[in-house]
């Protein structure tokens, strides 16, 4: 009988395995030298860890002729076989709590075998489509344009705009794409974006403009680009004043500074829309703006605006929405405390209102409808925070479906900013029953 190979150490036969002493086949038994190249110096001993262990598949080596039978290499070619790699299907546990992205050590490394290192990343959700009850009723790509006049080729408007910056210690990321019900009707995108840097340096302020045309009006894309060109230009030339309040932290002058700018600008779309002999009514938009100074040693964010949309604030890993109330008063008149009084010093009685309705004088314009309120908001970020301020197309959305805000929970808490592509794709994350364009800025606080 030919006697056993140098080295292989006595090894029962594959019958013998469930009898006293004997160990799994493939494993060296206790104390012995494991087979392949291992450091120089004794081999540290121990028991074989109970219980079986998943099966090892064979793994491919050097020698054409493959493994040899009964897993031992002959004398003088051990030295010239990989070591096999650590198997990385099983995770390891420390005290009853699994350790991500460690793999399990196999017995080769307890031996002292050297291991490849394994890095733990994080992995963040795929992107999604669509979140909801259902998929919305709208292709989710692009299937019309808008009708084009081959003398007014300026007021085109394309169907997505992207952009992306980083100063100080925050990082933007702005999108503006068209909703799925003009794609699908060929109308142009209501929603206008503007991003502008103004001044060099620290001392640098960066404006983010978006607006919003009034619905079903033939010049709403261009009645929203006009208010965030004129609102960057009235910013554009105060923007020294404008840097150091926000670093002095004056609210009061940048609150009445900012309502003056606002007035103004939306007060040039009034004008413009006498021009075109159109009402003040169909020729106007919501703006909403974010200011962000480039000095890293400042961390005051201000939102300042007129109209519908959404400013939310993503802290911990929950969203806070904190777009500024605007007060009103509710319910009746007190005594002493707004109504008026029952009789006059000298005791006359005064004559009952009895809130009968005045008919408006035909010899008097009809009262225009209240303007929408001055919206102001100064706050300090914190690192790690996300700051979003959207139009209403991506306002409501995030206020009516939970689970985008869920998902954008998960996509923008780990990871730090994405990319412009990615977040395009988070941007456009349709909702069913959500039809309008969105357009959204991000500000990632390191």
């Amino acid at each position: 009988m030919e006697s056993a190979p140098a080295g292989s150490g006595d090894r029962p036969a594959p019958g013998d395995r469930g009898r006293s002493g004997s160990v799994p086949a493939g494993l060296p038994p206790a104390g012995a030298a494991p087979a392949g190249p291992g450091p120089a110096g004794p081999v540290p001993t121990g028991p074989v860890p109970a219980g079986p262990g998943p099966a090892r598949p064979a793994l491919a080596g050097p020698n054409p002729s493959g493994p040899h039978p009964g897993g031992a290499a002959p004398a003088g070619q051990a030295a010239s076989e990989p070591v096999p790699a650590a198997p990385t299907g099983l995770p390891r546990t420390t005290g009853g709590f699994r350790t991500p992205g460690v793999a399990a050590e196999s017995e080769d490394v307890r031996a002292g075998a050297p291991r490849e290192p394994v890095l733990s990343v994080p992995q963040q959700p795929p992107a999604v489509g669509h979140v909801g009850s259902g998929p919305p009723t709208y292709d989710a790509e692009p299937t019309a344009l808008p009708p084009a006049d081959p003398d007014a080729l300026d007021d085109l408007v394309a169907d997505t705009v992207l952009d992306g910056a980083r100063y100080g210690t925050s990082t933007l990321r702005a999108v503006s794409v068209r909703g799925d019900s003009a794609r699908y009707r060929g109308e142009p995108r209501r929603d206008a974006l503007l991003t502008a840097r103004f001044g060099a340096g620290e001392q640098a302020l960066v404006l983010v403009a978006m607006a919003t045309g009034a619905r079903a009006t033939p010049g709403a894309h261009r009645a929203a680009a006009e208010a965030c060109r004129w609102i960057a230009r009235a910013v554009g030339r105060s923007h020294d004043r404008l840097a150091d309040d926000i670093r002095a932290a004056r609210r009061g002058d940048l609150k009445s500074g900012l309502h003056r700018l606002t007035d103004r600008s939306l007060g040039k779309l009034r004008a413009s829309a006498a021009e075109q002999g159109v009402e003040p009514e169909e020729y106007t938009a919501s703006l909403r703006c974010l200011l962000l100074p480039a000095d890293p040693e400042c961390r005051t964010r201000v939102f300042f605006g007129v109209g519908a949309g959404g400013l939310f604030r993503l802290r911990d890993g929950e969203w806070q929405d904190i777009e500024p109330r605007v007060a009103e008063a509710t319910g009746e008149p007190v005594v002493g405390f707004g109504s008026p009084p029952h009789e006059t010093p000298e005791g006359d009685r005064l004559t009952m209102d009895l809130g009968i309705t005045t008919p408006p004088s035909p010899y008097e314009p009809a009262p225009r409808p209240p303007r929408p309120p001055f919206r102001f908001r100064a706050s300090i970020a914190r690192p790690g925070d996300t700051l979003l301020l959207c139009t209403g197309g991506m306002a409501e959305p995030l206020r009516g479906e939970p689970e985008l805000a869920e998902y954008l929970t998960t996509r923008w808490s780990e990871g730090g900013p994405p990319g412009l592509a990615a977040f395009l794709a988070d941007s456009q994350v349709r909702v069913k029953g959500y039809a309008d364009d969105r357009t959204a800025a991000a500000v990632w606080e390191a």
